[in-house]
């Protein structure tokens, strides 16, 4: 079988972790555990999973032309990510991520630096890239303009549009329109439809809800498919690696039920380690994976 080609459009930062103990109160200093750079972004991330997962993985976005932008750059071409799309900008720095870890969860703060200078014009450079493309996958961490020209671009030829609606906000009633599938939290999924009628876009829907599973309709039947139990080192990642698992799935013609097992395995085994990137797993990984969760079954 052909590698599927997915079109990842979205942001390219470096994450800034620091792993404490507890969260600090508000005013309090506390020493942590540990610090670590890596490679992060919401579209890098999910361009990493979906290479990891056996694609042909095509990044549009920007970079500031310092220290983080040449060593992202770098990271994805290791990992087998087409780049020759992402914009060096000189006037602004590459985006970081500030990053906390503690008990469990996280808590982020994006400064989207170059990601914000991309613009529609840049996407329109790359509409053949866009038509060759079997899924195009969009966050929102970059401006809302070139998401909704990347939309357009994508349906005019035909090709499954996914958006991850994160960070969440407000989507024009076209975007919503064409799009195939929305992937929002159910706290991205409530400002998502505020004043819109949910019920018009049920079946683009497939909401992540976290340790309970993800929701999905279909002919406006509803259906959970639950997630797997995995001792949980660090969730930063989890769901862009679900997301890029999803493309890639849903490239290769998998029903959706199954290609949002498949994702659920990939973001399960994405917590089981430390770092957004360095945790996402191996096609290999996922299919053993879900092998010995079916020989549990049996």
């Amino acid at each position: 079988m052909n590698k599927p080609i997915i079109t990842v459009i979205g942001s390219i930062n470096m994450d800034l972790v620091t792993v404490a103990a507890r969260f600090p109160n508000q005013g309090e200093t506390i020493l942590g555990k540990q610090f670590l750079t890596t490679p992060g972004g919401k579209g890098a991330n999910q361009a990493v999973a979906a290479a990891r997962l056996g694609a042909n993985v095509r990044m549009i976005g920007a970079v500031g032309e310092d220290t983080f932008g040449k060593e992202l750059l770098r990271s994805l071409r290791n990992g087998g990510i087409s780049i020759q799309d992402v914009k060096p900008v000189t006037h602004e720095h590459t985006g970081i991520a500030s990053i906390t870890i503690s008990e469990q969860d996280n808590r982020i703060i994006v400064v989207p630096g170059a990601n914000h200078a991309l613009t529609p014009e840049d996407l329109d450079k790359c509409e053949s890239i866009i038509a060759q493309s079997d899924v195009c996958l969009l966050q929102l961490e970059i401006p809302i303009p070139v998401v909704e020209r990347a939309v357009s671009l994508a349906h005019r030829h035909g090709v499954r549009v996914i958006v991850n609606p994160a960070p969440a906000q407000p989507l024009s009633p076209s975007v919503l329109e064409q799009v195939d599938f929305l992937t929002p939290n159910e706290h991205e999924r409530a400002l998502l439809f505020a004043g819109i009628d949910e019920g018009k876009f049920v079946n683009k829907l497939i909401v992540t809800e976290g340790a309970k599973g993800v929701r999905i309709w279909q002919d406006g039947q509803e259906q959970l498919i639950p997630s797997f139990r995995v001792p949980v080192v660090d969730t930063t990642g989890a769901g862009d690696t679900f997301n890029g698992a999803l493309a890639v799935a849903l490239a290769e013609g998998k029903p959706l039920d199954e290609a949002c097992r498949f994702a659920n395995a990939a973001a399960a085994l994405s917590v089981t380690k430390l770092g957004a990137q360095a945790g996402m797993p191996t096609r290999e990984d996922v299919e053993s994976f879900l092998a010995k969760q079916k020989g549990n079954q049996g």
